[in-house]
């Protein structure tokens, strides 16, 4: 697995786009300093770039170059459920690119727990966008082949198990408590 994750590592600093399994579904992620590699992948979702993206990573301190600086009950907050299944908004810092954050001035982060999707972090180097693996308003694929048939146009998909959660992972804001979508 490790020369897989090696691949798709290398896939993703050339513009690719990879799909992997992730806490609920699969998911389509790229490099999110990479304009073209992520306007490529809302294309391929079909969404709008207005909605903005969640990205991963295998540790916090891969997400603060992308994040204002966190208070300590904010931090505090996010690592008692980290890594673990829930997405945090939070304030995102001017230079966090507006291709990942929509019409947005907080960006969807996540300390995954599924062990590949950290793993593919990790061989990275970074967070990586993670958005689930389907046509905008379609449901998302839970498996390799329901994504190589919902998602054309994908260069890679690692295959794997979901982590098993009947529902993508709720998106709670981190400093109102609001949650914009339950788990």
């Amino acid at each position: 697995m490790q020369v897989k994750l090696q691949y798709a590592a290398r896939v993703l600093r050339a513009g690719g786009v990879v799909a992997y399994p992730t806490e609920a579904v699969f998911g389509l992620g790229c490099d999110p300093w990479n304009q073209a590699a992520v306007l490529r992948l809302l294309a391929i979702k079909q969404r709008p770039m207005d909605k903005g993206l969640i990205l991963i990573a295998n540790r916090l301190e891969q997400l603060l170059p992308f994040l204002r600086p966190l208070g300590t009950e904010v931090e505090q907050r996010l690592r008692e459920t980290w890594p673990g299944p829930v997405t945090w908004l939070l304030p995102a810092r001017p230079a966090a690119p507006r291709w990942l954050r929509g019409r947005h001035s907080k960006l969807a982060v996540r300390v995954t727990a599924h062990p590949l999707a950290a793993a593919l972090c990790e061989a990275f180097g970074g967070p990586i966008v993670s958005t689930s693996a389907n046509a905008s308003g379609r449901p998302p694929a839970r498996s390799a082949l329901h994504t190589r048939l919902r998602c054309p146009g994908v260069d890679l998909i690692l295959s794997g198990a979901t982590g098993g959660l009947a529902r993508p992972t709720p998106i709670r804001d981190a400093l109102s408590g609001e949650v914009h979508r339950p788990g």
